[in-house]
Order: structure tokens, then sequence, then C-alpha cells
């Protein structure tokens, strides 16, 4: 699909879409509007999920009934194998790459991603009466006050070696976080489990300041009372804690939308004790199920609070499955955390933003349905606005799509057959219905072929799979379509050209942007030295 038929697609979609189903939504868009609560797990895999994967070894009963009991999306995307850019667009409805991130992840320390002004979904919902809460982990920075004035930035440094941190006031208002981005509260973390500043946060300011030095994998700054085992069951009680304050005035028609953002199974992988050896196979699949079981205590509290027939509940992942979870160990237990994909997180194939993605919706949702409606996470803003019946203004949201149609089963409503992702050294694929181009050589991130590690000029510098026939992605067609590599080339050249890839005008991207990124060279490892007989 070309730019100028997704737009005209676009304006169609949404003025068709609203007349479609209108009466559908009749009590949706009256005092009736449901809450809204979309749980986003770090680093699981597509096959992590039971329902989505008939010989998972790793059971997620709780997550399987959202989808037994609404519906599961088997070709939904992140914009990148990667977290910090999957968040961003999430809440912005706009591709990460528009902005300064061009690859990887920001850090604890980080300045705001999020410009002030950018529409979110936070904002956009609270506008409409919903009472907007964020709870968790998230690493999309924030303007960290320091003593002597002025704010810390690492520059996506999160080694640890961040000296300014200590020089943070932790007492003071903490800037351009959530609730500067439409939430009205927040809590929960920085950033990922194993990056400092290793400290609660409530709204815009530590619950604890840092005054001791701790290592989740890194060191740095943290309160005396943290530790990152508690982070998963804490998160967990505070979203529940919203629920329940929030039920009545959700059943008066004030409705709520909870964004809640885990740490797990990311590393450090710490499940509790209660879960250590549940899985029988490793730490990993035991915080899995752990995360499941957070999913499960969200699930009771709509049920126990009378909430559940008017929320609309949504799980998905950030990216794959990372290597910390010892995939091998996982394979030899006979579990496979990418399914039938190739690769895992930080990689360009499927493996690495194909991700799971189920949603309930009572009476809404038929119960136990499947879609391959190609959507993305960046579609969860405009899907928001067409629940609500608001307009999206023609500077936010420019590359979101509303994937409610799909949701109601109107298959026939127009919907995306494009869509783009990253890995995480900023290399892009961009689909074309069934086609998927990349354009890199290899993986783009961890799995191999790996860029730096192996020498890429033996590869093809582009690769283009037919999904339908190889879901695997393990023949190159390049050679036998080049006319289609071609024109989806100019697909994503006109897409970043024009600043969006919805109906309005053109708009400017953040900073210039690269296409066809160059792959670092290739450095052989150096032969370990052997131990010098005695």
């Amino acid at each position: 699909m070309t730019l100028s038929s997704l737009k005209k697609s676009k304006r169609f979609g949404r003025a068709f879409t609203a007349i479609l189903i209108s009466g559908l939504l009749a009590t949706a868009n009256s005092a009736e509007k449901p809450n809204i609560i979309f749980i986003l797990a770090d680093d699981q895999g597509f096959g992590d999920v039971s329902a989505l994967n008939p010989d998972s070894k790793i059971p997620t009963p709780n997550i399987d009934r959202i989808a037994k009991e609404g519906m599961i999306f088997s070709d939904a995307h992140t914009s990148s194998s990667v977290c910090t850019p999957t968040r961003y667009s999430v809440l912005t409805g706009r591709y990460h790459w528009r902005t300064h991130l061009q690859k990887g992840v920001l850090g604890g320390f980080s300045a705001p991603l999020i410009s002030e002004n950018r529409l979110t979904v936070a904002s956009l919902l609270k506008k409409q009466g919903y009472y907007t809460a964020c709870v968790g982990k998230w690493h999309l920075g924030f303007d960290w006050p320091l003593k002597g004035g002025g704010y810390a930035d690492d520059g996506g440094d999160f080694s640890g070696g961040f000296k300014k941190g200590w020089d943070v006031d932790y007492t003071a208002p903490i800037k351009n976080g959530p609730v500067d981005l439409g939430f009205d509260t927040f809590f929960g973390i920085s950033a990922s489990l194993d990056m400092p500043p290793y400290v609660y946060i409530q709204d815009k300011i530590p619950t604890e300041p840092a005054t001791v030095e701790k290592a989740f994998n890194r060191k740095g700054p943290a309160a005396v009372g943290f530790e990152a085992v508690d982070v998963l069951p804490r998160i967990t009680e505070k979203t529940v804690e919203i629920i329940g304050k929030r039920a009545e005035a959700a059943k008066k028609g004030d409705p709520f939308f909870i964004y809640f953002p885990l740490n797990a199974p990311h590393t450090p992988i710490l499940p509790t004790k209660e879960w250590q050896g549940k899985s029988g196979i490793n730490n990993y699949g035991d915080f899995t199920m752990q995360v499941d079981w957070t999913v499960g205590q969200v699930l009771k509290a709509l049920d126990e609070n009378g909430l559940t027939d008017n929320t609309l509940i949504i799980f998905t992942t950030d990216n794959g499955c990372s290597p910390a979870a010892k995939i091998p160990e996982l394979q030899a237990a006979g579990h496979e955390p990418s399914f039938i994909y190739r690769g895992h997180k930080a990689d360009i194939y499927e493996g690495g933003h194909r991700v799971p993605f189920v949603a309930r919706w009572p009476g809404k949702i038929e119960a136990g349905r499947k879609s391959d409606q190609l959507i993305g996470q960046v579609d969860f803003l405009a899907t928001a606005a067409e629940i609500t019946g608001t307009d999206i203004p023609n500077d936010g949201g420019e590359d979101s799509v509303s994937f409610l149609p799909a949701l109601l089963g109107e298959n026939d409503a127009p919907g995306r057959n494009s869509i783009v992702s990253q890995s995480i050294g900023g290399y892009f694929c961009i689909r074309d219905e069934n086609w998927k181009l990349a354009l890199c050589p290899g993986s783009g991130g961890w799995s191999n072929p790996r860029p730096g590690r192996v020498d890429m000029s033996k590869f093809p510098p582009l690769q283009l799979f037919d999904l339908n026939t190889d879901p695997g992605e393990q023949t190159n067609l390049v050679a036998n379509h080049p006319e289609r590599v071609e024109k989806m080339k100019s697909m994503l050249a006109e897409l970043i050209k024009k600043g969006r890839t919805t109906g309005g005008p053109d708009l400017k991207n953040d900073t210039d942007i690269v296409m066809i990124k160059p792959v670092p060279a290739f450095k052989p490892a150096k032969p370990k030295k052997g131990k010098k007989k005695k």
C-alpha cells in the first residue's frame, strides 16, 4: 500500500467506521465509556503465552482467559524490538524513529523522550473524563533535578557509570514524567529493573531517596528499602488498589484508564519465593508464570468490583523474549519462546517485534475469536480515540490507525496492511501485506548473523520474505522480486519524508532519518590466551 492510498484509506476509514459501528458503540460513546487497562509485559515472547503456542511448556492460564473470553491478534507488532521505543509508540501513536532515538534505549537518568506538548493516550482520555493512571516501568525519561541546579542526563548510558546520579536531589519533584503527560497519577520505577536509580516514584517524587549503592545487574544509587524482587508484587498491589478505589466512580460513568507496564520477565529475572521452581524449567519460566499471576490479580479485581463487563483489557509485550532467558534451556525443555518465528529481542526478524496481543471487552468483542488483521501497538491511540468518539488533531497520533473494527469483528472495515518496525541497531523493516522487507543483512540485533560479530559482507544487504509461505524467514527472495524491493523501499522513503502515515498535512520528523544504516565492521574475536604451564 502506498502512502497516498493509506491516507485515503485512513480518511475514509475514520468516517466510514464511525457510521459502521455507531450502533455498537452507542453506550461506549455516552455515559458508559469503557474502562481501559493496557498491560505491557517486558521481554516476553510470542510463544510464551500458551494460548498462542500449543506446545508451550509455560502455563499462562490468566492471559489465556483473556484470549478465551475475548480475542487473539496473531499479527500484532511493536515499533521496535526493544523497550523504550516501543513505549513511545504505544503512548503517542507516533513511530519512535521520528524522534532523536534512532537506536537502542534510554537509561534510568535519561532526559524525557516525549515532548511536553505531545498528545498521548493518557491526555486524550483525560479530556474525555477518564481518570488516568500509570503503574510500573516508565523508561521514557525524566528530568531528574540536580542539587546544584539543572537536570541529570545520562545520554542513554545505563552501565552504572553515570556519576551524576549521586548529585540528584531525590526529595525534589521530577519534571516531564507521566503526570506531566496526561496521567493523574504514577507509581513505579524510572527504567528497566537493572538500570539505576533503584527507587520507587510516586507521581513526581521518590518514596524514599537514594542514599546507598545497590546492584541489580548494574550498580547505582538506590533506596535502602528497595529490592528488585519486590517490584512486580508491589506494582500489582498498586494496580489492584487503584481498581478498587475507582470502582464506584466508574460505575457512575467516570471511567478509568490504567497503563500497566510491567518490569517482568525482564532482567534481573527474580521470581518471588512462591514462584521459584514452578515452571520446572528455569527462572525465566517461573517469572513468566508470575507475570501471568499478575494478570490474574487484575482480572480478579475487575470481577470482585463488578467492572468486568465494562472494561476493555489488553495484554501484550514490548518485544520478544531476551537471550537472558537462557533460550537453549527453554528449547531443551520443548519450549520455543518465539513460537515458529525467527529471532528474539533486539532482532529485525519476527521474533523481535511480533508479540502476543489479546483483548477482552465483554458484549463488544466476540469470545474465542482470532484475527489475522495486521495491527501495531502504535495503533492504540487511534483505537482509544475511536472508542470514545474523539477527534485526533493533525499533529498527533500521526502513525496510528484504529483497530476498533477488528476488535468488533467488522472484517470488511478498512485497516492497515503496512507497518514499520526497527531492530535495536535502528535497522528498518517494512510490511506490505504478506511481504516483509528488512533493510539490513542478518538479524540487525543479537541473534546470528549478528552485526559486528559476523562478516556481514557475505550476506545480501537486503532481505525480502513472503510471510504467508515462509513465516520463519528462511528464504530471502530479494533476487527473485527486484521490483517489489524497489516498491517497498519507495514506500518507506515516502513514510519518512511525509512525517506521518495517516491523512493530514505533512509533518516534520524531529531529526534527519537514515533509511539504510551502515553495518558495523566485522571484528574477529581475539583468541583467548591459554594459561601458562607451571
